[in-house]
């Protein structure tokens, strides 16, 4: 009797255990499932990890839901040759992403991604994915979260690069109903709001007509619009960088 109770002991202590660390860990478990999942991409096909981060985007937990995106970002950062593959895919969910009704984090998140992909990708093959971020964007330049919209701006600024021939007429009328906006923020109360502003006012500068009204700039950024302009479009990461550690 006393083997039996030890084995139904023995049997019975590793069910809290494992309930109390499923609890304290959720998101570790799945994302270390799905890292697992990406060092054997010989096994398991990239599509299949994109469809269970396409899943957790649709939960009903945010923190779920962000984590996700934070996913599908280190993903896009990792292989964007592989990724650009399902780019149709990866531009649904994370424009599903900006979208997000309640979560800020989700839709920070979001952009942020977009702006790293947008820039692996060149702005190519958009569609009508553009009219869908442009509108979500804009409403995001007079957020009263610092981080939304120095993260707007970037990805507004990106924005103008890829408008193109398609969009020119729609991308322009945007950029004229965001004037206020994009002055107003030029003295924004976040220093890295104003400069990535400043930055986006550049890109958009011929949808405005405004060439020489740079009178603003610093001489650091008068010396250095071009190279500005092409970090916002193409390596976002890096211009946040800069800005963030005061470079430029």
């Amino acid at each position: 009797m006393d083997q039996k109770k030890k084995r139904i002991l023995g049997q019975s202590l590793p069910i809290p255990t494992f309930q109390s660390r499923k609890k304290r860990t959720p998101m570790m478990s799945f994302f270390s499932k799905v890292s697992g999942k990406l060092r054997l991409q010989n096994r398991e096909s990239l599509k299949k990890v994109i469809f269970i981060f396409a899943e957790r985007a649709q939960d009903s937990s945010a923190k779920k839901r962000h984590m996700a995106m934070k996913g599908l970002g280190t993903l896009t950062c990792e292989s964007p040759n592989k990724v650009k593959k399902y780019k149709k895919m990866v531009l649904g969910l994370l424009v599903h992403g900006l979208y997000d009704p309640v979560s800020s984090d989700v839709i920070h998140e979001s952009m942020k991604i977009l702006s790293i992909f947008l820039g692996k990708i060149q702005g190519k093959g958009l569609g009508s994915f553009f009219i869908d971020i442009t509108l979500q964007t804009r409403t995001l330049l007079d957020d009263e979260d610092d981080n939304l919209r120095y993260s707007a701006f970037v990805l507004f600024g990106q924005l103008a690069a890829f408008a193109g021939k398609k969009w020119k007429k729609f991308f322009t009328a945007q950029v004229k109903q965001t004037r206020d906006s994009l002055r107003v923020h030029l003295w924004d109360r976040n220093p890295q709001v104003a400069k990535a502003c400043k930055t986006t006012l550049q890109a958009c500068s011929p949808y405005l007509r405004l060439r020489k009204e740079y009178s603003f700039q610093s001489e650091e950024e008068q010396r250095n619009p071009k190279l500005c302009r092409q970090l916002s479009h193409y390596h976002p990461e890096l211009l946040q960088f800069f800005y963030a550690n005061k470079i430029m």
